[in-house]
Order: C-alpha cells, then structure tokens, then sequence
C-alpha cells in the first residue's frame, strides 16, 4: 500500500474517532494502524475497535496496568515464563498448561490474561515504544489432564488478542497435543478468526518441530525444549514498568 493512501487511512480514522466522542490524541500511526490492518483497511471498522478498546481498557485497567499483587493467586501456580527475544526479535510468552487450572474468579482470570499480554509486549520494547510490537505464544499442553482443561480460559485469551490486542500475535505454537484435547480445540477453534488461525501452529513430532526450534532459536528456547535459556518465570522478570505506554494512554478520554 502506498503511504499516501496509508496517511489518508489514518487520517479518516482519526475522524472517525472523533465522531464517536473519543480521541486518537497521544497514539502514533504504528499504533493506529494496527487496528486499520485488523479491520481490512477499513477506518470506521477501525475506529469503533480502537474506541471500543478504550472503553475496555479503561473498565478493566488501571492507568499503570495490572499488578503482580492483584493476580497473586494466578501468578502462584508458576505456569508462565517470559523468554526471548526469539530469533524474530519478539519476546516469547510460555504457557505451562499442566500448572492451570480453570479459574474460580473470571474477573481475575481476565486481568491475569491482560497483565501477561502487557507485560510480554513490555518486555519487547527496545528503547523508545513504537506501537505495533508483537510477541510469540507457546502452549505447552504435555502431562496435562481432565483437570486442567478449560476452553473458557482458551477462549478468553485468544478473544483477548484478536479484539484488544490486534496485530500483536506474531505466532503462537501449540506444543505436545494429546489426542483427548482435539474436542476441545475444535470447540475453541469456533471463537477463533481466520486471522488468528494463521498463526497458529500445532508441533507435531519431526519436520515441526524442527521448525518451531529454528524459528524460536536456541538462545530463547528453554533447556527443557531443547534450547540454551533457562526458564524464567514471568514474576521474575522485571521490568521499568508493566503496561506499555500506548496502552495506558487517554484511559481518561473515555
């Protein structure tokens, strides 16, 4: 696409924006224009999804983003690590399956799912933000059992990044399937767009997985993977702040 037309794009959409009683004020195109590539190139489409996310945000998120302390009883079961930078350059989010269990408290849930999202995108961040950083996504599903299936939580992950994170998943690979949980994914697989389906990818044992290692690379694959990095869990990692900037910005414009 040529800049012009992307300019004219974003410019339509800033307009939009307004028209909805909201503002793109402090947002760079890279953020913008990640909802425009969400929703076709189409302005009012992206503009009822940025304001949308703006609502969201502001419902569910404090202005600094979600602390370790608020999802506390999430973050004991020990089942994300924050590796990377892959050999792409985005940071790598793991999911330890067999250590979750479906959550007693969905608001909870949800504001685990966001400070994962944030803190992984923060993590990616290399000096100034841009805006459109991505991230990868590893579920890792080996030793799992009855107890630890949840479709909701699936559900909710995936919604997540397809209606308030657009354009921030790079890829995700679903490791170590075990036959009993196709049910499950073709379930959730319903709530999933076409987009998002793209860039999934379920290991199987042999060319796949020689793959997914040579596109995760060795330094930010975990030893327990066949990598050289040590796994780090995602409360261990510390970072200047949680929440990206270009997530928390304007929350009180909405």
């Amino acid at each position: 696409m040529e800049e012009s037309q992307e300019e004219l794009a974003l410019t339509q959409l800033r307009k939009s924006v307004e028209k909805l009683s909201s503002s793109t004020e402090g947002y760079e195109a890279p953020t913008l224009m990640r909802f425009l590539v969400a929703r076709s190139m189409n302005p009012n489409k992206a503009a009822k999804m940025f304001v949308d996310w703006q609502k969201w945000r502001a419902s569910l998120v404090p202005p600094n983003g979600i602390t370790d302390s608020e999802v506390k009883d999430e973050l004991d079961f020990r089942k994300v690590c924050l590796q990377g930078p892959t050999k792409s350059g985005h940071p790598m989010v793991l999911v330890i399956t067999s250590k979750h269990f479906p959550a007693k408290d969905q608001v909870i849930f949800k504001k685990f799912v966001v400070h994962v999202l944030d803190k992984t995108i923060a993590s990616g961040i290399k000096g100034k933000e841009v805006g459109d950083e991505k991230l990868v996504a590893v579920i890792d599903l080996s030793n799992i059992t009855y107890k630890n299936l949840d479709a909701r939580g699936l559900i909710t992950g995936f919604q997540f990044l397809q209606s308030y994170y657009p354009e921030r998943l790079a890829k995700c690979y679903i490791l170590h399937m075990p036959g009993f949980f196709l049910t499950v994914w073709r379930f959730v697989c319903r709530f999933l767009d076409k987009a998002t389906k793209e860039k999934i990818v379920i290991v199987t044992e042999g060319e796949e997985e020689r793959k997914f290692k040579e596109e995760i690379g060795l330094d930010a694959l975990p030893e327990e993977y066949g990598g050289r990095a040590k796994l780090t869990l995602i409360q261990d990692v510390l970072l200047p702040q949680t929440a990206p900037q270009m997530l928390t910005t304007n929350n009180d414009n909405v």
